[in-house]
Parts: structure tokens; sequence; C-alpha cells
């Protein structure tokens, strides 16, 4: 982005409130212990000590059918909602949540059978939705250049940094990367309230590179249905199909079962089938989205090709419990309580320095609903401004740089025609100088 177009995206808007970010500040600056913590090696490596639970949820009743009944058959990602329908962490992190069982993808990378591999980053994917049958608050729309990073390289083995590059369609953009693997995935969804129920339909893909072996693998998620919006306890369902498709020629077809009343079989089922180059199934996952993934190797099959025998099944992802009374904070997970944890040295447009979520968090909801819609206001005016310098410049006949991601840039995918946001690799050098000169200011 040019310099111009950059000090344009950095325009205030007029609409303030009062704020004490002065206090918040302060709050951004705390800095937690840490403590040494033995390795395998015998030596000690240091690890920060993080919080295990965030303030508990506030009881703030609201007529839902009050604010829900002129969206039906709309897109919920384009009305401005209350914070009382979310949960105090950002899209951003929510997507980082996506690696609370990272572990997994390490014993992929680990495996010297290729068809095998791909069973285990097919648990990989199933394990992504393990919250989703708990977690029926909303994450906060990021604005437009917000970023987050998440570096657990001390204790994980991984980092990754996020940043929200495109607000109409809204579309995130993620990069993690471990000594053995590499993912990045393009998010965006649409949403749908049909009266009874909202739909939410994933776009984008995801993407995985085993560093060791140069397998690469990409997929897509499912459809997401919460149910009982009105009337009812909340259910959250999954279905569709979905394919991992390998560079180098096997594939995984996986089948989400939506739940059936009138069903025998497990709810919230899943069921796939890893093929080789050669389309021979291989492996049979199966289990259950907010439960557990078993894979067992095929040792024969029918002449029609619908059935199997299978040799032992094993247990490829199984969910953790939750912390004790997590149905107080919004039923987040352990690695959840941390992604908004104050944090030192993180870019200016880091997630954990939003004010209204962070004024949400700590249980000030009208506080924080006022400072919601100004930081909205404050992003459609910064649009608003640039729409009309882009018209004034096409009435003109000149040139007018599109908006520009900070720390992505869009190619065409590997092995792919689709354009996709790839990582620029320049964001750790600009943390480690702490030289945030070129971020946006958006709060």
């Amino acid at each position: 982005m040019s310099d111009g177009a950059r000090q344009r995206l950095e325009s205030n808007s007029p609409i303030e409130i009062s704020f004490n970010k002065l206090s918040l500040s302060q709050k951004m600056r705390k800095t937690k212990s840490v403590k040494a913590v033995p390795t395998a090696a015998g030596n000690e490596s240091t690890h920060r000590s993080r919080r295990s639970r965030v303030p508990d949820k506030p009881n703030y009743p609201i007529n839902l059918w009050s604010l829900m009944k002129n969206c039906i058959g709309k897109d919920l990602s384009k009305i401005p909602m209350p914070v009382n329908f979310n949960e105090p962490i950002s899209m951003l992190q929510r997507l980082v949540e996506d690696y609370e069982y990272s572990e997994i993808l390490d014993t992929a990378a680990a495996c010297t059978d290729e068809c095998e591999q791909l069973a285990h980053l097919a648990a990989f994917t199933v394990s992504a939705y393990a919250t989703a049958a708990s977690r029926i608050n909303k994450p906060f729309n990021p604005l437009l250049g917000e970023t987050y990073e998440c570096d657990r390289t001390d204790d994980l083995g991984w980092r990754c940094l996020a940043e929200q590059v495109s607000h109409h369609p809204p579309v995130s953009a993620l990069h993690c990367e471990s000594k053995e693997w590499i993912t990045w995935q393009e998010f965006s969804m649409t949403s749908k309230f049909r009266g009874k129920s909202l739909q939410v339909n994933p776009v984008g893909g995801a993407y995985v590179l085993f560093t060791k072996s140069g397998n690469r693998y990409s997929w897509r998620k499912v459809t997401t249905t919460v149910n009982n919006i009105i009337v009812g306890k909340l259910c959250v369902d999954l279905e569709g199909e979905t394919e991992i498709i390998g560079s180098n020629g096997n594939k995984c077809t996986l089948k989400y079962t939506p739940y059936s009343y009138f069903s025998r079989k497990a709810q919230r089922s899943v069921k796939g089938f890893i093929y080789n180059r050669n389309n021979e199934a291989k492996w049979v996952v199966r289990g259950t989205w907010d439960d557990k993934i078993e894979i067992a190797p095929v040792l024969g099959g029918s002449a029609d090709g619908e059935t199997f025998t299978t040799g032992d099944s094993r247990i490829a992802w199984k969910r953790r419990p939750g912390p004790p009374n997590a149905d107080k904070f919004y039923n987040f997970t352990t690695l959840a309580c941390q992604l908004n944890e104050p944090e030192e040295g993180v870019a200016p447009t880091d997630s954990r320095l939003r004010p209204d979520q962070r004024l949400m968090e700590e249980g000030a909801w009208d506080e924080s609903n006022v400072e919601k819609l100004r930081l909205e206001e404050k992003q459609r005016t910064r649009r608003r401004a640039l729409e009309a310098e882009a018209e004034l410049a096409a009435a003109e006949g000149r040139p007018y740089p599109a908006y520009e991601p900070m720390w992505f840039e869009r190619k065409k995918a590997q092995d792919s025609e689709d354009l996709v946001h790839v990582f620029k690799n320049t964001y750790w050098e600009a943390k480690a100088a702490q030289d945030w000169s070129g971020c946006p200011v958006i709060y």
C-alpha cells in the first residue's frame, strides 16, 4: 500500500466517546510471571504462566426475539448486534482454536505411510469442531486490518498470525507454523437466519504442508446450523461432506451426519475413508465430532466397494474435558481462556487491544456496547472516505490503489487456480524490532 493510502486508512472518525484508554493501556503492559520448567533433556526452559479462566459471564437478560424478528432471511454478518450475543474473543482468535489439538498434526508429520498420515490429518480437521456444541455465543467480527498473534512455541511448538484482510466481504487469513508442519487458511462465511435456526456456511479453504515429506493437503469446512434460536435449548449441528485432497494423489472423504430424532445411530457422527492415488480404500475414519475419532486400516473389501474389513481401531483424537465451571465463562477451553490474555509487544492492531472486547471480558457490557458502536462507525467512516476518493480518481481517469493487507498478500495457491492470502513472513521481524510504523490506526 502506498504511504498516502496508508495515511488515509489511519484517519480518525469524528465520532468519539469518552474512554479511559490509559487504564486499558496500563493493563496491556502488565506482564505475567514466568517459571522454569524442566525439559526432557534435563535443561530448563522458561514457560510463561498463563491464566486458566476468564471472568464469569454476567447475567444480562435480553429480549432475543425483539432483535431477531427483523433479521429473517438476512445475512447476520452484516447486521450490527449488541455484545450480549458475543463471547469475549474475536473471530481471528476463534480461528486459532483450530490448533487446540495440534499434537495430532505432530503425529501426522511423523508418519511414513502417506495414507496413515492423511487419516491423522482427517482427525485433526474434525477436532476443530470439538467445542461447537457448547459454544453458542458469536465471536466479535474483526475490523479491517485487525490482527492477532499467538506465539506458543515455548509450550505447544507453534506460532501463528491472523489478519482481517477484507471487510466486504469479510475475510480472515491465518498462517500457523511449527518445525514439522505449516498451515494456512482463508476464512469467510455467509449466515442466514431462518426464523427458528441460524445457518452458517463457511467460505474459503485450509491447507497444510508437512515439511519433511513435502506432502500438501487442502480441505474446506462444513455447514454449521444453530437450532432453537427463539424457543427451547440452543442446539448446534454440523452437516455436509468434505474432501481432503493431497498433492500426492491421496484423498479423504468425510461425511458429517446431522441430528435426527428418528435415527438410532450415534448423533453428531462423522465417517470417512482414505483412498490412495489408485482410488483404493486404505483407512477408515469414524467417530463423533464432539467426542473422539478412531482410525483403522482397511484389510479387504467387497466387490461393490461399499463394505470393508478393517484392522484394530485406535483413537486418533479424544476431546479433553473443559475447565471446572466452564459453563459460567462461555464454555471456554483452557486455550480459549488464554487467547485474549494481555501480552506485551504485540502489534497495535492486535485483538487483545480492542477496547470493546476487553470491556466485555471484564463484565462492563453497557460500556462495551457503546465502544463497539464507536469502532464500527469509525470503520464505516474510513470506508466511505476511501470509496469517495476511489470514485473521484475514476472520474479523473487516474488509478487508485486498492486496499492491501499489512502481513498477507494475495497469490495463486500452489497446485491450484485459487487465489489465497499468503503470509509475507515479515511480522515476526517487525515484532522483534518493535517497528509497527506501517500499521493502520483502527482502535
